[in-house]
């Protein structure tokens, strides 16, 4: 059990919308002064049973300056989560989330994504895109408690409602999703273009890591290598960017 933070309107909000009320995490938030927005945000949790308390500036400041430094701009309001588990009710099990997938679904694994921001970013996407599952490395990859609440803040709390699976071995859950009929598109550049590629109705977009693309050994599970085609001087998008050009074209190609 852990006590995590969260800050700004879009976590916070998030947080306390998702909350069940089953007992076993118990939500506080504090605030200072309640404009519009937290004061929408204090009226939903004390719907949901989350106690409520004001304090003053430099108090949220004390407590915030325990986060990494891109979280500290509070906005006025904080959550503090006790007793959070890290099996949150969107992480899933692959195995038994593909006992249940959609004919027509979206899954997007993320390899060697070390960087928070971009972690939020792409689940941002995700959730914008209809993307049906994430799926991560336990190693290597944005894990501990202040990657977290970057990813919370920089997703715009989206990570509190997009199915994520951490698992063990991307190959060889990348080889599961290939058994239940997964088509599994590397990005990369050299590929096919995306404008003429037609996504497969369960597709699987990997993602590679922001430094040295998909590794090898993942690559060579790929069905098919997409590019994204680009007029600028600098080499490649950044990875976040790029899934969300990718996502945005499998979402319109579903419409």
């Amino acid at each position: 059990m852990a006590q995590n933070l969260y800050t700004g309107f879009h976590g916070v909000e998030e947080k306390v919308r998702s909350y069940s009320g089953d007992g076993s995490v118990k939500l506080h938030v504090y605030y200072s002064k309640p404009g519009p927005r937290i004061k929408k945000i204090i009226a939903q949790a004390k719907e949901k049973g989350i106690e409520v308390s004001t304090c003053d500036e430099r108090e949220l400041d004390r407590m915030a300056a325990k986060l990494p430094e891109q979280s500290r701009d509070h906005r006025g309001i904080i959550l503090v989560s006790d007793g959070e588990k890290e099996n949150a009710r969107n992480l899933v099990s692959l195995e038994e989330w593909l006992n249940v997938c959609p004919e027509n679904a979206t899954v997007v694994v993320l390899d060697s994504v070390t960087d928070p921001h971009n972690v939020g970013a792409i689940i941002r996407s995700c959730d914008q895109f209809g993307a049906d599952l994430v799926v991560i490395p336990d190693h290597r990859s944005a894990s501990d408690i202040r990657d977290n609440e970057i990813i919370a803040r920089t997703s715009a709390g989206s990570s509190a409602w997009v199915n994520v699976a951490r698992v063990s071995n991307l190959v060889r859950s990348v080889q599961m999703l290939k058994q239940c009929g997964f088509w599994v598109y590397g990005a990369d550049a050299g590929g096919e273009t995306l404008q003429k590629l037609s996504f497969d109705k369960k597709s699987c977009i990997v993602m590679g890591s922001e430094g040295t693309g998909i590794s090898r050994l993942l690559e060579e599970q790929c069905d098919t290598v997409v590019s994204i085609p680009t007029c600028g001087k600098i080499d490649s998008l950044n990875v976040s960017v790029a899934a969300g050009v990718l996502l945005y074209e499998r979402y319109r190609q579903k419409l």
